[in-house]
């Protein structure tokens, strides 16, 4: 059969509108998937010409890496048309990289290049991603080995780049100088990411995955919102005029008057189609169901900082901060990796003692934490255990108790996941999960530590509407540029050597008042004016940045997972010995022992001081290793 002409080839791809003059270089069409008799893509299609910008979008389990890695060729369709035109180089972004079989990172990084490519253009990607190229793959972080995959796919420029949450562990740095270099890239892109403000800036079309299926709009992500409203309203509307027709049928077949036979026979067979059509709707999945315990209101005042300064050694990490957090402020804490977020929040809260300056705390604060990065669960619990902390069916949220399974369902879990491993969750599933343990607590002071991660667009706008309705006060530890801008009344930037200025409004306030973005820490910079300036070898080649980059070593990781297990027991052990001074006459009859008491005590409260010291240098120097 003679191949269909260019124009016939396009004008057969179905559900995009305005097709292009020039012809895709590739295309999904029709495209069938079932994983394990459940169908998740159902005619789904994609099409890409050149120096396209499409982005991908859906909610998490609707098919889109999925897709991805069928237009990659990494998963077989069941059925449907697949088409790359001969020559196109295609280059495609997991989200967990393979660095098996490689002696560094350089190594991995070339392995991607032709002939035809530019070997010294990994070097440039891995440098502006904080990589020297020297490193182990068995050492690295899994933030280290998503850097090394972006700058293998970046590194040969092909004609397709498939990426699939390309943002996910960069800071803030980092994402903005993605977002430069794939405006300025000749390739096409194919985005997945939940970074509203990275889709906005680098998309011109948008596919929507629902229900199995794609549905097209020739706009950038900005547009898709609104679009997407408007078509489920006009999906709700059709179904309800159908289920009214499908009345008037029934109503005409109990009372209508008897006319000729075909016509009856006719009007019932139109019935029994429309309610065929009817049972055949997928309905939308529904959205997540957030509620929180009630807590007390905190005093007016929530924390005041006069001129804190807080070092690590010779290291600053703050630097004379002044600020003050009132009942209803939401703050976002903003830096790159490694400049002290995770400190500064641990001041402002009280965990963690200053250097100098004056620090005072507000009354009846009632303090909750959501890091998604380093809550620690049992990796035997199932999904049902880690919500009733394993005991029991019922879920106590502050003082109320909910069925467990009533509960799974607020966040989207099915019944059928009450005993899925913990480990088998996705990433989404396992940031629904965090939120759904955090929010089991009364409080009126909520930490939340990068609680956008794989979180789709539909959870992060309930997030969003909830921090809203929330009555008490929220710090905000994120990369999110969009996110912040949503929620954060105030922002506390970081200015490197410790410095933090704080600024009124989100992070767009704070670029117009400041001028510029989140910058690098200072090491990064002056390392990369240092290669700058250095040049190539006397060989005439260039090499790898040499960065002075520290790492966790197996004495740092061991420290990390034990430490607090040992912070647990020492608090344990000074309420114990609380509970014993506060006994009446203890002092008069036996004070050897009230001697012995306060001595221990006052041992125990200098050494949790030290060990929180410890943790707290360790996951920092985690948080800049594994950015």
């Amino acid at each position: 059969m003679p191949p269909k002409p260019k124009a016939q080839l396009v004008s057969n791809i179905t559900g995009i509108d305005d097709m292009a003059a020039e012809p895709p270089i590739l295309y999904l069409k029709d495209i069938f998937l079932t994983f394990g008799g459940t169908p998740l893509l159902e005619g789904a299609d994609i099409s890409v010409s050149r120096r396209d910008r499409i982005c991908l979008v859906g909610r998490n389990g609707s098919g889109k890496s999925t897709l991805l890695k069928i237009a990659a060729g990494k998963v077989e369709a069941d059925k449907g048309e697949v088409f790359l035109q001969p020559g196109v180089t295609v280059r495609y972004l997991q989200q967990e990289p393979d660095l098996s079989g490689y002696d560094n990172v350089l190594d991995y990084a070339q392995g991607s290049l032709t002939s035809g490519n530019d070997p010294y253009r990994a070097i440039y990607l891995l440098n502006e991603l904080g990589l020297t190229g020297e490193e182990k793959p068995e050492n690295l972080s899994g933030g280290e080995m998503r850097r090394a995959a972006l700058a293998r796919v970046l590194a040969p420029e092909p004609d397709i780049l498939l990426l699939d949450e390309p943002t996910n562990h960069l800071d803030l740095p980092a994402i903005e100088w993605l977002e430069k270099e794939l405006r300025q890239t000749r390739s096409a892109l194919v985005l997945i990411s939940h970074d509203r403000r990275f889709l906005e800036s680098l998309s011109n079309q948008t596919v929507w995955m629902d229900r199995g299926k794609s549905r097209h709009l020739n706009e950038g992500f900005a547009a898709f919102e609104d679009w997407r409203d408007k078509t489920l309203e006009e999906e709700e509307l059709n179904s309800h005029k159908l289920d009214r027709k499908i009345h008037r049928e029934e109503h005409w077949i109990v009372h209508g008057v008897s006319g000729r036979r075909k016509r009856n026979i006719r009007r019932v067979k139109e019935l029994a189609g429309l309610k065929q059509d009817r049972a055949g709707e997928i309905k939308v999945t529904g959205g997540v169901t957030i509620t929180q315990a009630e807590s007390e209101s905190s005093g007016k005042l929530v924390a005041k900082l006069e001129n804190v300064s807080k070092s690590y050694g010779d290291r600053p990490i703050i630097t004379d901060l002044t600020t003050t957090i009132m009942r209803g402020d939401r703050i976002g804490i903003v830096g790159p990796n490694g400049a002290g977020k995770t400190t500064l929040v641990n001041l402002i809260t009280g965990k963690l003692e200053k250097d100098s300056g004056k620090i005072r705390l507000g009354l009846n604060l009632d303090v909750l934490t959501i890091d998604q990065k380093r809550e620690m669960l049992n990796p035997k619990w199932s999904l049902k255990d880690a919500l009733t902390d394993g005991s029991g069916d019922m879920v106590a949220i502050g003082d109320q108790l909910k069925h467990v399974m009533s509960y799974m369902k607020d966040f989207l879990f099915t019944p059928e996941q009450a005993r899925t491993p913990i480990h088998a969750l996705s990433g989404g599933e396992r940031g629904r999960l965090m939120l759904a343990r955090g929010l089991r607590q009364p409080s009126n002071f909520m930490i939340l530590d990068e609680p956008t991660n794989d979180l789709d667009l539909e959870t992060l706008d309930l997030l969003q509407e909830f921090l809203a309705d929330y009555q008490g006060t929220v710090l905000l530890v994120s990369h999110d540029r969009d996110f912040i801008d949503r929620v954060c009344t105030n922002v506390i930037a970081s200015d490197g050597d410790g410095n933090w200025t704080p600024y009124a409004g989100g992070y767009s306030d704070m670029v117009s008042q400041k001028g510029s973005g989140v910058q690098k820490r200072k090491t990064e910079l002056d390392a990369e004016h240092n290669v700058s300036n250095s040049g190539k070898k006397k060989s005439g080649k260039s090499t790898p940045a040499t960065k002075v980059k520290a790492k966790l070593s197996f004495k740092h990781k061991h420290a990390l997972e034990t430490l607090p297990k040992v912070m647990e027991k020492l608090e344990s052990e000074i309420k114990k010995l609380k509970v014993a001074l506060e006994a009446p006459d203890l002092y008069s009859k036996e004070p050897k022992k009230f001697k012995k008491y306060m001595s221990a005590l006052t041992e125990r409260e200098v050494l949790l001081v030290k060990k929180e010291e410890e943790w707290l240098e360790l996951e920092m120097l985690k948080e800049e290793t594994e950015g």
